[in-house]
């Protein structure tokens, strides 16, 4: 079956539901990496890093198969690169997102249109084989940035985000009410990389308060919203980490969410689609009002998820 005749939606969802569940009993999640060659994958022919759906769904495959590397490309790809995909290898499918104007004639019926046109979404899939799965091809030397400087870099990203970060307690949460982000001492984290993955998520919550992206969950996911948010700024503090070249590790007081994530994955083929989506957009808002876009912060518009998902 070619990757255009799937559901795509069914099956990416079907593939982060399994990596969710397998690791639910030691709360890692698809979105926990912890080697630095996977942390942003990047299609090795374009050199443009994957966005949304797709890093969840690349770093899923590159978990459940041992991938230690976060390149990819088509086969087509690789064999211009002149490396050639190994028999009896299998893809991982992709996204990508075309947009067509529709005429107003062609609108459901009740509906009133501002635009005498407006924009269906159309999802393509394309099947993308990881490097291990090649022969022939040498990947670019890794980043030498000492570990330390990773985290000044980190520092300096935070600091210009305009958030209210305060210190004090053993708690870690953004207030809406008081739009402030609250923060554990640092010294009370086990190392610098876990302060800046839990800052990281509490930055994703910022991100959508009313006076931001106001990001408005309630309609379309009911009770479930609050879980739901949560799953967003997981996403989020995974993408930017991931910016950020930090990992992520599992977080045991996020166990209570697992169900309700795996639910309303189960529920709706399209909620992990509308999760990244507005993780993504989260961390292109932070990486925006930052002013702070090095080459290690660049993304380049290959995946992005419609927010209407």
């Amino acid at each position: 079956m070619t990757a255009e005749k799937q559901d795509i939606y069914q099956t990416i969802t079907d593939q982060i539901i399994s990596a969710i569940e397998s690791g639910k009993a030691t709360y890692k999640m698809p979105w926990h990496t912890m080697s630095a060659d996977s942390f942003a994958p990047m299609n090795a022919a374009s050199k443009k890093f994957y966005r949304g759906i797709n890093v969840l769904s690349l770093w899923a495959a590159a978990e459940k198969h041992g991938y230690p590397t976060g390149f990819w490309a088509t086969y087509r790809q690789w064999q211009e690169l002149g490396a050639q995909v190994r028999k009896r290898e299998k893809s991982t499918l992709v996204v990508f997102w075309k947009f067509r104007d529709i005429e107003q004639e062609d609108a459901p019926e009740g509906e009133e249109m501002e635009q005498k046109t407006s924009r269906a979404i159309l999802a393509r899939g394309y099947s993308v084989f990881n490097a291990a799965q090649v022969d022939g091809w040498t990947p670019p030397k890794s980043d030498e940035s000492t570990k330390n400087e990773r985290i000044e870099h980190a520092e300096s990203f935070f600091s210009r985000i305009g958030a209210d970060i305060r210190h004090g307690g053993n708690r870690a949460f953004y207030s809406p009410a008081t739009d402030h982000i609250q923060m554990p001492e640092f010294f009370a984290f086990d190392d610098a990389v876990s302060y800046y993955s839990v800052l990281s998520h509490e930055s994703c919550h910022f991100s959508g308060a009313p006076s931001r992206l106001n990001r408005q969950l309630t309609n379309r996911f009911g009770d479930e919203a609050y879980a739901f948010e949560e799953l967003i700024a997981e996403l989020g503090a995974a993408f930017l980490c991931s910016s950020l070249g930090l990992s992520i590790t599992p977080r045991p007081d996020h166990a209570g969410y697992v169900a309700s994530w795996l639910k309303a994955l189960k529920d709706d083929k399209r909620a992990i689609f509308t999760a990244a989506s507005r993780a993504q957009q989260a961390v292109d808002y932070l990486e925006s009002v930052s002013h702070l876009r090095p080459t290690l912060l660049s993304r380049e518009d290959c995946a992005s998820v419609p927010l209407g998902i």
